[in-house]
């Protein structure tokens, strides 16, 4: 059967969205699907070590979600300006890829402006160019050093919380913890890789105890990964390309265990995406960096791992269409209905799935 996009809808009550994460990262739930049974498990988070074992890895993305959203006002008008920074496109130029809210008054030529929490301005923008309806290039006038402009953006910068969140909720100083996994460390994305937030300093270091080893790959997340799939034929939907790097210790860890017959687990989608764009022409993991815009929908022959950690995703998420083609996907849309049925929390600060 040939996947269509309607085959991954499902009725999703808005009160399963989570406004915020378990009050501890490894007490949210977890499920377990066992692919060659079919056999479902209700556990919590911390459970998950006891489905690894010494010489397995775990594949995580220590990308780093940074402060992109900034609130501006407009020249001469003072309008209230949402700026969501994307992409940096020029270090020494401060050019950068953003989104503008509201769009329509926005042109090129405008001057934003910033202030602090005294309502002092402290930072100028112009706008350069257009990019799509909603995105525009905007040069930072700024003439500090870069380590002080990286400060400030840092500073006026809040988390980027998904908006299906935040339309629900005030933002939260907690959230510029919660929305950021532990080991996260190479700054870059806009949107936290969820599988990650589970993982507690106490789990990891019971996973490190017990042998388990860990392979750091970083791939910056951008808002195409949520963004709306809009065509039926999903073999025509075209995902936007994203920043990966799979280093070489990543891809000794991975071979290790391969080759051992190991379990080898994707930590998230982002994990997945980046390893199956770093393949060998012997279908092992290779060392690899650049732009991947690799969409992943069933049928998919998955080449690295064998097990996977994700979260649950929104219906007609390219998140849950990966899901679906990892796990079969009358396996995983049976599992979201049991998830729906007992009150799983969904999307970002959402609970977990492990995938057998």
């Amino acid at each position: 059967m040939r996947m269509k996009l309607s085959h991954f809808d499902f009725e999703l009550p808005g009160n399963l969205i989570s406004k915020y994460p378990a009050p501890n990262r490894d007490e949210s739930r977890l499920m377990v699907v066992h692919r060659d049974t079919g056999k479902i498990e209700h556990k919590i988070f911390k459970d998950v070590i006891n489905y690894f074992d010494e010489g397995d890895s775990l594949i995580l993305n220590n990308t780093k979600v940074f402060p992109a959203r900034l609130y501006g006002r407009k020249e001469k008008t003072g309008a209230k300006i949402e700026v969501f920074l994307l992409r940096e496109l020029s270090k020494e130029m401060r050019l950068w890829d953003v989104l503008v809210d509201p769009a329509r008054k926005i042109r090129v030529g405008n001057k934003l402006y910033f202030s602090d929490e005294n309502d002092n301005d402290v930072l100028v923008a112009e706008v350069v160019d257009n990019t799509t309806s909603r995105g525009r290039t905007i040069r930072f006038l700024f003439d500090g050093e870069t380590s002080e402009f990286t400060d400030l953006l840092n500073e006026l910068g809040n988390t980027p919380l998904p908006k299906f969140i935040t339309a629900q909720r005030e933002l939260e100083d907690s959230d510029r913890e919660r929305y950021q996994t532990l080991f996260a460390k190479e700054v870059g994305a806009v949107a936290a890789p969820t599988a990650g937030l589970h993982f507690s300093r106490e789990l990891l270091k019971r996973c490190e105890l017990k042998g388990v080893d860990f392979a750091e790959i970083t791939l910056h997340i951008g808002l195409g990964t949520f963004r709306n799939i809009e065509v039926e034929d999903l073999s025509k939907h075209k995902m936007d390309a994203e920043y990966f790097n799979v280093p070489d210790q990543a891809v000794e860890v991975v071979n290790r265990s391969k080759a051992a017959g190991r379990k080898v687990c994707a930590v998230g989608t982002t994990s997945m995406r980046s390893i199956e764009s770093a393949i060998s022409a012997t279908s092992m993991l290779k060392k690899a960096s650049g732009w991947t815009n690799l969409f992943i929908f069933p049928p998919h022959d998955f080449h690295i791992a064998n097990c996977m950690i994700t979260n649950f995703h929104l219906p007609k998420s390219s998140l849950l269409i990966m899901a679906c083609a990892f796990g079969g996907y009358d396996l995983v849309m049976d599992a979201y209905k049991e998830a729906v049925k007992e009150g799983y929390r969904f999307f970002s600060y959402g609970d977990a799935m492990l995938i057998l």
